[in-house]
């Protein structure tokens, strides 16, 4: 635990904590009391203000998604499926993209497709410090876990802006083209500029039990430009007539792969909802 002075305290719980169930996460605001200057007990975990179930993280104030644009390959589903969970969290999202080695008409592209959306969205590349200080501006002031798939660069990313970090780091598998997990654990580091940074361990595939069939559409930004002209107030953007948000598509001022995803979402969330 570290205390509002900067103090780092270990500190075990009271035994009540396993009797109600009460689990204890990176990011919990809490209350101690201290046995000595390094040792201390869990007396209270205060109420969460957010919640990220994978990585476990309470209490952020935004997301940051780091993706590669080519190695390993971009899964554009796997960030909108990252973008819909800090959406229903109503964190603030900035993508990342690291390694970055695209052509500039792909990097405009991508640009345009995410800025579009709404989203704050920066090019870096750990290896050579392109785009550092401007991740380093989103980072200060705030808590920020920074969430992706493995082998994207997290931990190099960090180890840029700060370096000193020493985080550990690896090389993406020539077999899957995955990176392998070089964070076991979720670690709120504290960063010079006064944000502190959640590095957790990568993943590549997320569930949406938590999300409602009628809370998605208000998970897409760009949606909500359109949604209110649609017949029904609660249109899902599914089947329905006179939906303004297809017609919108179909005029090109919604992107076909946000919405192709958005339809995936919604099927395996109502497909959750029939089982229930």
């Amino acid at each position: 635990m570290q205390s509002d002075e900067g103090a780092v305290v270990r500190c075990r719980a009271r035994g009540r904590f396993k009797k109600e169930g009460t689990t204890i996460h990176a990011g919990d605001r809490v209350r101690f009391t201290f046995l000595s200057e390094t040792e201390g007990v869990l007396e209270e975990v205060k109420p969460r203000e957010s919640f990220l179930v994978r990585p476990p993280v309470a209490n952020v104030d935004q997301v940051m998604i780091v993706c590669a644009p080519q190695d390993p390959p971009l899964s554009l589903q796997l960030l909108d499926r990252l973008l819909v969970l800090a959406e229903s969290q109503r964190l603030r999202s900035v993508i990342c993209m690291n390694k970055d080695d695209l052509p500039h008409d792909k990097e405009s592209a991508l640009r345009d497709l995410y800025g579009g959306a709404g989203y704050t969205v920066l090019f870096t590349s750990a290896l050579y410090g392109q785009g550092i200080e401007d991740a380093k501006q989103q980072l200060c002031k705030r808590i920020t876990v920074l969430a992706g798939p493995s082998g994207v660069g997290k931990s190099s990313l960090l180890n840029r802006i700060q370096p000193g970090l020493q985080l550990k780091t690896a090389e993406i598998s020539e077999k899957s083209k995955r990176g392998r997990h070089t964070t076991r654990h979720v670690e709120l580091l504290t960063l010079d500029c006064g944000g502190l940074v959640a590095d957790s361990p990568g993943f590549s595939q997320l569930d949406l039990s938590g999300v409602a069939s009628e809370e998605l559409p208000f998970f897409f930004p760009e949606f909500q430009d359109f949604s209110p002209q649609c017949r029904f107030k609660s249109c899902k953007h599914y089947n329905e007539p006179d939906c303004a948000v297809k017609d919108a598509l179909e005029r090109g001022e919604i992107a076909s792969s946000r919405y192709n995803n958005y339809l995936v979402f919604l099927e395996e969330v109502m497909a959750q909802e029939r089982s229930y």
